[in-house]
């Protein structure tokens, strides 16, 4: 009799814990992820010298990272990648960083030693000739080794991947090449070219028969999170010229990979970026009440860092915001600071409480 009770309230738990697997949904997540998560440091003597001509704005890009892999052993889910266009290669070859050490009498580290920039295909850095090493100087590459990691850690959360398409032009460094429509295709079709259906969540996955994917979010919402395991979710973070140059052709985001950022309103709506949560605060919790997903940031440009301030990861965590990005999720190697930013219990996901 003891052991049948035993095996019922056993029994009772696995169901219970089943069926409110089952009612989670995506954006029922909150997860901790890294801002320009591929960037290795500047090397101290280009540093140094770029310093002395800029001091504030360096400070600000005083930030490295560990490999995208060892981030997601790590257990964070939010990954940021940015691109350059590059259909020919060789663009962003010979970056004038390395220069400026050799004329300050140094050799440079070692760099690009295959000759990744002269392949055709989209780049991956933060500032031609400035910022530009990489942990994967192809976004191809950074594909891969998310793919690998994925399929040797079948189950993990959605990884949800936010993308910016870098066209700046910086003074005294050479201009890059316009991300066009015809670049916006590439970004599609190299993510393609590297993750099967399979282990994508794309628009129209959400879409399903509603007119528009923001009816879809409103209406039906996100899908759990038992069928969204193992998969990617790619985010385009731009201004409103650009998503309307990815619409082109592809209305509420039909036949796309990316979600975009798109007030809403619109019928691609369905993805915020709100970049701070203490301002916005009331915003991003209305649109996580209205079931969008939204990505906020705990820190910026070193600076939360430096003074060891919280107040934005609070505000970011009571927001709702499904996904809080940070340059900390380990404290820096590159300027004494304790500033970390980790869920109370160790960890770097959660499911928010309801």
């Amino acid at each position: 009799m003891i052991y049948q009770k035993n095996w019922l309230a056993i029994c009772i738990f696995f169901c219970i814990a089943s069926c409110k697997s089952q009612q989670t949904t995506l954006n029922d997540i909150q997860v901790i992820g890294s801002h320009n998560s591929y960037k290795l440091a500047i090397e101290s003597s280009l540093f140094d010298y770029l310093h002395t001509v800029q001091p504030n704005k360096m400070e600000g890009l005083q930030y490295t990272h560990i490999p995208l892999e060892e981030q997601l052993e790590l257990g964070l889910r939010n990954l940021e990648l940015d691109v350059f266009y590059d259909p020919e290669g060789g663009h962003f070859s010979n970056p004038k960083g390395l220069e400026i050490v050799k004329s300050l009498g140094q050799e440079p580290l070692a760099f690009d030693v295959e000759r990744k920039l002269n392949e055709p295909g989209l780049k991956l850095f933060h500032i031609q000739d400035i910022d530009f090493r990489s942990h994967y100087l192809l976004f191809k590459d950074a594909l891969t080794a998310l793919k690998n990691w994925s399929d040797n850690n079948a189950g993990h959360t959605t990884i949800i991947i936010l993308i910016n398409t870098k066209d700046q032009k910086v003074a005294q460094t050479r201009e890059p090449l316009s991300f066009d429509k015809n670049a916006l295709n590439t970004l599609d079709d190299e993510i393609k070219s590297v993750l099967p259906a399979s282990k994508l969540i794309v628009p129209d996955n959400v879409r399903g028969d509603f007119e528009t994917l923001e009816q879809a979010i409103l209406t039906e919402g996100w899908p759990n999170i038992n069928s969204t395991k193992g998969k990617f979710l790619f985010v385009l973070d731009e201004k409103e010229n650009r998503i309307q140059d990815y619409l082109v052709g592809h209305e509420s985001l039909n036949g796309r990979v990316l979600f975009v950022n798109s007030k809403e309103g619109n019928p691609e709506a369905g993805f915020r970026i709100v970049n701070n949560p203490i301002s916005d605060f009331e915003y991003i919790k209305e649109l996580v009440s209205k079931g969008y997903m939204v990505r906020t940031r705990a820190d910026a440009g070193t600076k939360e860092a430096r003074t060891n301030d919280y107040e934005k990861f609070e505000k970011a965590k009571a927001s709702g915001a499904q996904v809080i990005s940070t340059d900390y999720y380990k404290p820096s190697t590159l300027f004494d600071s304790d500033y970390k930013v980790i869920f109370e219990d160790g960890t770097y996901e959660r499911i928010k409480k309801k």
